[in-house]
């Protein structure tokens, strides 16, 4: 009787265990189905990726293909790993499997950064700008190859249509300054043949003459020294020996005005440069303000040393100078004073930026101009050179 009850209960634990097992069964099926959905789903969804990926891919190689610019992979190791048919137009030849170092070696390069002249077979082709871009992820760069020789040709041509037009306003303004004296020459040397001349008035005349031919002759100079550059040798020179050439070769002018020097340099400071042509440019800048101070002025000539520079400053008393005219001061043929050829400060400019220096002019608080000539230090005059 014992035995029967243990087996009903036996058989009744597992009916229940069964129930259990088709009920968890059931629930699995259920979810497998839920899942089999969420698979498909998926599926689906990374097949139209794929699909999507791949017509992207195909556009981006289609855009590749047709961009005039050229597009280059290059791996870790600078090696070309692919190229668009544009960058192999540009650079004549295949680059696949190239190191880009070896490609840009047999290119020219430009006076600016990542700008080279590529090399067709020998002869100088397209000139290209390169631009570079990181990829992080696959440890490789892209480099963007842009054709510039159009943009390089209208440049030049720009900069030769400027200088014809600087050339023409040149000309001009040189016809212009070269007939006031020419035409009062021959008006002077007309009178010459005037019968019963006095002797007195033919010597008047005939200085006048000269006076004008000497001034043509001045402008002509001044003017074949401009084009021509003043800079012929380059050797050291002692600023402070500079200043006092300057100031002795102009004396005071008629009007009274009084030169003064100021030297805040050591005896050792020396420029590198041409003993005339900086002579002559400190004499153009004495002169410029000499000739527009009032009488009884003062024109004060001081150098003195700014970093790596030689500075000279040349002040004046006068009436200073317009704000539209500190622009146009060293333009050539520029002038406000009559009689005047408008070329002194523009070869005082030309001295400067063949010395590697500057040239500048501001109004003082006070009244007056003050002109600003700073040219670099020598190498050993420098600050922290060696000895």
């Amino acid at each position: 009787m014992r035995e029967h009850q243990q087996l009903t209960a036996a058989f009744a634990q597992f009916n229940t265990v069964s129930g259990q097992l088709i009920e968890a069964y059931h629930l699995l099926e259920q979810q497998a189905v839920q899942l089999n959905q969420q698979l498909e789903a998926a599926n689906q969804r990374l097949r139209v990726q794929g699909a999507e990926n791949a017509a992207l891919a195909e556009r981006l190689g289609q855009l590749l293909a047709a961009l005039p610019g050229g597009v280059v992979e290059l791996d870790a190791g600078g090696v070309v790993r692919r190229e668009n048919p544009a960058a192999s137009t540009l650079f004549g030849r295949p680059l696949v499997g190239l190191h880009w170092g070896a490609v840009l070696a047999d290119c020219e390069a430009g006076s600016l950064e990542h700008n080279y002249r590529l090399q067709l077979n020998g002869q100088p082709g397209a000139r290209v700008m390169l631009q570079y871009q990181d990829l992080p992820e696959l440890g490789g760069r892209i480099v963007l190859v842009h054709d510039v020789t159009r943009q390089f040709e209208l440049t030049a041509e720009l900069a030769h249509q400027q200088k014809l037009a600087a050339m023409g306003s040149m000309a001009a303004s040189l016809a212009h300054q070269l007939r006031t004296p020419l035409s009062a020459a021959m008006l002077y040397t007309a009178n010459l043949r005037e019968g019963g001349l006095a002797p007195e008035a033919r010597a008047r005349f005939v200085d006048k003459s000269v006076d004008r031919l000497r001034a043509l002759e001045g402008l002509i100079h001044n003017m074949l020294d401009f084009v021509r550059g003043q800079v012929t040798q380059r050797e050291r020179l002692v600023a402070g020996q500079l200043t006092e050439d300057a100031l002795q070769a102009l004396p005071p002018s008629a009007q009274g005005v009084e030169l003064r020097g100021v030297s805040e340099l050591g005896e050792t400071a020396q420029i590198l440069g041409d003993r005339k042509a900086v002579g002559g440019a400190l004499s153009n800048l004495l002169d410029n303000a000499l000739q527009h101070s009032p009488p009884g002025g003062v024109v004060e000539l001081s150098v003195h040393q700014a970093g790596d520079e030689v500075v000279w400053q040349v002040a004046d008393q006068g009436p200073g100078l317009p704000d539209g005219v500190l622009e146009q001061v060293f333009e050539p043929f520029f002038t406000r004073r009559p009689g005047g050829t408008g070329l002194g400060l523009a070869i005082v400019k030309k001295v400067a930026e063949e010395l590697g220096g500057r040239v500048s002019c501001r109004n003082r608080p006070q009244g007056g101009a003050l002109f600003e000539l700073a040219l670099p230090l020598a190498d050993e005059a420098r600050p922290g050179a060696a000895s």
